[in-house]
């Protein structure tokens, strides 16, 4: 265990003197400069925002409304870039340092692969989370400073959001096994990009009534449970809207009609435990 907490705290370390680390700090505060820019202007006038001139929706359900999208919106922000902070710590975590002649002297004595594994995966998961985390709570922040509202619930999407990096994490370190780096990137990104298709398609076809795109967007949120998770984050922002608000909240790209389950957490859960024995059980068996 001593072992795998040396490899952890070098991953912390690598990740503030990699210049990726730079960069993602970089796009966060250029986003968070935007993000408060448009939270002012949303709360400034909401009556401004009404459809038509018959109040289809009045000015406190356009601020119900923008109290739960903000959040959604930053929960998205939130997860990209932890996404591409997990896929940088990690991309080259296992063939990348093979190719490189760093693995081979650790993994021999007296560093095992597993213990070598662990450290990688809780080194990038203490990083990825606590910088998620705290985006996600200056994003709630922001949003309460400018409207004097929180969203429905704050605890459980942070949750959530945390589980879905600890995934994308694990899936990248599998990746590292098999593939070099730069084919690593690609497919952990196309694969975060298919999560999102399938979240699109799970408010379409929530909004149309479509059953298969709905069976087809379950079984892409099963297949990548991190899309999951993070629909259950943005469904538990504006959980106690009702009515049209609530109707309109869905609809939107930062909301989610599909609410988390216990089940599906230990689904998620079960899914991160295969991807770690398969992590393992190929890392042991691959000539380095």
């Amino acid at each position: 265990m001593t072992a795998t907490v040396i490899i952890a705290r070098h991953v912390v370390q690598e990740s503030v003197r990699r210049r990726v680390f730079l960069v993602v700090f970089l796009l966060t505060m250029l986003f968070l400069g935007l993000f408060i820019l448009a939270t002012v202007k949303a709360f400034a006038a909401p009556e401004q925002f009404a459809i038509g001139n018959g109040n289809p929706i009045n000015a406190g359900q356009v601020t119900s409304i923008t109290t739960v999208t903000l959040p959604g919106l930053g929960a998205f922000a939130s997860l990209f870039l932890a996404t591409v902070l997990a896929i940088f710590l990690t991309l080259g975590a296992v063939r990348g340092d093979a190719e490189r002649g760093l693995l081979q002297p650790l993994v021999v004595r007296p560093l095992g692969r597993a213990e070598f594994l662990l450290g990688r995966f809780v080194g990038a998961v203490a990083v990825c989370v606590t910088y998620l985390t705290a985006l996600y709570a200056t994003v709630v922040v922001i949003v309460h400073q400018a409207g004097g509202h929180w969203p429905d619930h704050l605890v459980g999407p942070a949750l959530a959001l945390g589980a879905a990096i600890t995934i994308l994490v694990a899936m990248s370190l599998l990746g590292s096994v098999f593939l070099s780096a730069t084919a690593n990137g690609i497919a952990m990104f196309m694969l975060y990009g298919a999560g999102l298709v399938s979240g699109l398609l799970a408010s379409i076809a929530a909004a149309l009534g479509a059953q298969t795109l709905q069976t087809i967007a379950h079984d892409m949120a099963v297949a990548l449970p991190f899309e999951g998770l993070y629909q259950a984050a943005l469904h538990a922002l504006g959980s106690n809207q009702t009515g049209l608000t609530r109707v309109l909240v869905n609809l939107g790209p930062f909301g989610a009609s599909t609410p988390g389950s216990i089940s599906f957490d230990l689904w998620a859960m079960g899914y991160l435990v295969i991807l770690a024995v398969v992590a393992i059980v190929a890392f042991e068996r691959r000539d380095i």
